[in-house]
C-alpha cells in the first residue's frame, strides 16, 4: 500500500501516526490498522503481529507477518481457534509449548476483538 494518506492508526496502543510525528519504531500488536485517505475514507486491516517504522519525512512503513482486510475475517472461525489456543495454552507442559499458544490466543483474541 504505497499512497499519500492523512492518517494511521496502529495497534500499539492505539498510536495515531500524522504528518510531522517524531521518528518511531513500535512493534504492532494483534489488532486493526486504520488508514485514513487523504479523501478522508478509512480503511481498516487485521495485522497478526509486526513494526511500524515512521521516517523523519513522515512517511510509514508497516511490516506484518499477517495482514488481511476486516472483510476477510471469519469471526466463526476465530472463535473456535481461540478455543482450541486457549485449550492448548491450559495444557502446555513447557515454556516453549506456553509461548506458542499465548501468541496463538492473541491473535485469535485480536481477531475476535474484530467484530
Amino acid at each position: 500500500y504505497q499512497r499519500r494518506v492523512r492518517e494511521a492508526v496502529v495497534s500499539t496502543q492505539s498510536t495515531g501516526i500524522l504528518p510531522n510525528h517524531v521518528p518511531t519504531i513500535a512493534i504492532l500488536l494483534p489488532g486493526i490498522v486504520a488508514i485514513t485517505t487523504e479523501a478522508g475514507e478509512v480503511q481498516k486491516f487485521f495485522v497478526s503481529s509486526g513494526t511500524a517504522t515512521i521516517h523523519a519525512d513522515s512517511t510509514v512503513q508497516i511490516l506484518a507477518e499477517e495482514i488481511c482486510g476486516l472483510e476477510d475475517i471469519d469471526v466463526n472461525a476465530a472463535r473456535s481457534g481461540l478455543e482450541a489456543a486457549q485449550s492448548k495454552l491450559a495444557s502446555a507442559a513447557d515454556d516453549v509449548s506456553k509461548a506458542s499458544a499465548q501468541i496463538e490466543v492473541d491473535v485469535y483474541s485480536g481477531m475476535v476483538a474484530t467484530a
